[in-house]
């Protein structure tokens, strides 16, 4: 009889093998220049973390309207696929795998990122709180809805990304359809009030997302394709009235595409991002979707080693701890204490608190 998986075992994702099951999960650092170009800084950050069985790099601007967090990368210019080549070589040098995360903010963005334009989202519904602007902080703005004749080329945008992507070296692309950003804001009625195909019922909700989906997993292949979703999450002024049946039904939908995995933010009780009374949704996603089916949101090395075992997922993934601790599966593996994150410098320039944690018996 087969022994229930844990965090150390293999995992087969796609054409990949990977080497465990602890995944790196995205996280904005706001380490690229202001063009959003990568930089050497980046190449070393991720190298250091390359004992994770996958790496999900931060979330990376798809197009120029995608825009809106400062000193975030982009794969839209052939100036920021070049600077993403030795990233995704120093990862491979270790014998790592990285994806790159696809990411478009819609609403959250600000008309000091786009040129005096407004942001555009699935209806015309402000985002509640502040963007960090180049100009300093400013409440966000009431977007422009897309028009549903828009909608092809945004998709068409992401497509090109996702090929950007695997010409700069990244072994696959992870589609950001969470945490409030444009795909989240079409699929919660929260901040979807459209009437027309792509808006009101559940199906209509999720149209343009598989739109996406489809459309990135025709250019690079659904085996190098995966979707980061969040049900409950309510920053960025999220909410949807029925995260299950909303849920479940994606899911099922994911998974008549094949894609390579969903990889679901459901925080654990006092995750940063849990939301009181808000209903756990992976049994959901579980039931409803047949491929690989990662967890995230305030797991440790015991939590997760459990959520394998029971079999709620395929792989769990970390951010906060990845982020402090470079050799984070040397350290769960031989039960280390781990180092905690500087949160002063999550964002800020330069390596400190970035490239300069230090790994398991080596000094500051």
């Amino acid at each position: 009889m087969a022994s229930s998986p844990n965090l150390f075992d293999s995992l087969s994702l796609g054409p990949y093998t990977l080497r465990n099951r602890i995944f790196m999960a995205p996280m904005t650092r706001g380490r690229a220049t202001a063009e959003g170009v990568p930089t050497d800084a980046m190449s070393e950050y991720y190298r250091q973390r390359a004992s994770a069985g996958l790496i999900i790099t931060e979330a990376t601007a798809i197009s120029a309207q995608g825009v809106g967090w400062v000193n975030a990368p982009g794969i839209f210019t052939d100036v920021q696929q070049a600077a993403w080549e030795p990233v995704t070589e120093a990862v491979h040098g270790e014998g790592g795998t990285i994806f790159l995360q696809l990411w478009h903010m819609g609403r959250v963005s600000h008309p000091d990122f786009l040129d005096g334009q407004l942001p555009v989202s699935a209806s015309a519904i402000a985002a509640e709180g502040e963007s960090h602007t180049p100009k300093g902080k400013k409440a966000y703005v009431q977007p422009r809805a897309l028009a549903a004749d828009e909608l092809p080329g945004v998709a068409a945008d992401y497509a090109a990304a996702a090929r950007r992507a695997i010409a700069a070296g990244f072994d696959g692309v992870e589609i950001h359809g969470a945490n409030g950003y444009l795909l989240d804001q079409f699929i919660r009625d929260g901040s979807n009030q459209r009437d027309d195909a792509y808006g009101g019922s559940i199906e209509n909700r999720w149209r343009f997302p598989l739109e996406v989906a489809e459309a990135v997993a025709e250019a690079v292949g659904k085996e190098r394709t995966g979707i980061r979703l969040s049900p409950t999450n309510a920053y960025n002024g999220m909410s949807d009235g029925d995260p299950v049946a909303t849920f479940s039904y994606g899911a099922k939908r994911l998974d008549a595409l094949g894609l390579a995995f969903v990889h679901l933010l459901d925080p654990m009780p006092g995750h940063m991002f849990a939301v009181e009374g808000a209903p756990v949704i992976h049994p959901y996603v579980r039931e409803a979707y047949g491929g690989r089916l990662i967890l995230n949101g305030g797991y440790d090395a015991k939590k997760a080693d459990e959520a394998l075992a029971e079999g709620q997922a395929d792989a769990v993934a970390f951010g906060l701890p990845f982020l402090a601790n470079p050799d984070l599966p040397r350290r769960m593996q031989e039960d280390a204490p781990l180092n905690q994150p500087d949160f002063a410098t999550l964002y800020t320039p330069g390596v400190e608190g970035y490239t300069d944690y230090p790994r398991l018996n080596e000094r500051t």
